[in-house]
């Protein structure tokens, strides 16, 4: 019974960030999956872009039918991560669990940095291919190799290298994610063992309803007020798992 407590818990809790922030708060599912529920962080990462790809392909839906999705656009950057997210997927689940930890604890202080640093990005006068190819293969591969959803990262670089509004970014960056956690999981079929379907799954649902929640709880609060304390809490996850891999 405790243990589903902190799932539904930990779901609600990412979920709610999700919701408020429009990325970023998958980051939180791996730590909470490892140091709260027990999971290996192999299994975690797996079960991360299990819950990733249900909570995004759910929010992907209330923003197409806000019409704020670029499906031509998000198709082409999506595809671009589809190999670089199922060759770091098989290649992920191979590593040691150290550097795997040490890795995920990197991105998590990245993602606060990226929270903390005000948005500087800007519309190009022109779309490079080969840039929007290389931005999205390497969204594609953190997803793949992380088990994070990467919103944090594909939403600047939607606005920066394709040119997409902010609004638009944040909706069509879930259709990058959904496909990318996909193609990440296919590379994982076969190597699910360490998942706890009794705990995914309302985790999962906690996690949908969660981010609800936090679309209304965005237009309550200050985006940048909820950004600094979301980072905050990033910062110390990052920082407590790299003291745990080293000790």
């Amino acid at each position: 019974m405790t243990v589903l407590v902190l799932a539904l818990t930990a779901g609600a809790v990412i979920g709610l960030a999700l919701g408020a922030l429009g990325g970023g708060g998958s980051v939180l599912a791996v730590p909470a999956l490892i140091y709260l529920l027990g999971f290996a962080p192999a299994a975690a990462t797996t079960a991360s872009l299990i819950i990733v790809t249900a909570t995004s392909a759910t929010a992907l839906y209330a923003h197409t039918r806000d019409g704020k999705v670029a499906w031509r656009t998000g198709a082409l950057f999506a595809a671009a991560g589809i190999v670089p997210a199922f060759l770091a997927g098989a290649v992920a689940g191979r590593l040691p669990e150290a550097a795997l930890t040490a890795a995920f604890a990197l991105i998590a202080a990245l993602a606060a940095v990226r929270m903390l640093r005000p948005s500087t990005s800007e519309p190009p006068d022109r779309i490079r291919p080969g840039k929007a190819a290389g931005a999205g293969a390497g969204l594609g591969a953190v997803t793949g190799f992380l088990g994070v959803g990467g919103g944090f990262l594909a939403v600047p670089a939607l606005v920066s290298v394709l040119g997409l509004t902010m609004r638009r970014a944040v909706g069509t960056s879930l259709l990058v994610i959904t496909v990318n956690s996909l193609a990440a999981l296919a590379a994982r079929t076969g190597t699910s063992s360490g998942l706890h379907w009794e705990i995914i799954g309302p985790f999962t649902g906690a996690a949908i309803l969660g981010a609800w929640d936090g679309k209304r709880l965005a237009t309550k609060i200050s985006g940048t007020t909820l950004q600094k304390v979301f980072a905050g809490v990033l910062l110390a996850v990052a920082a407590f798992m790299l003291v745990d891999v080293i000790a």
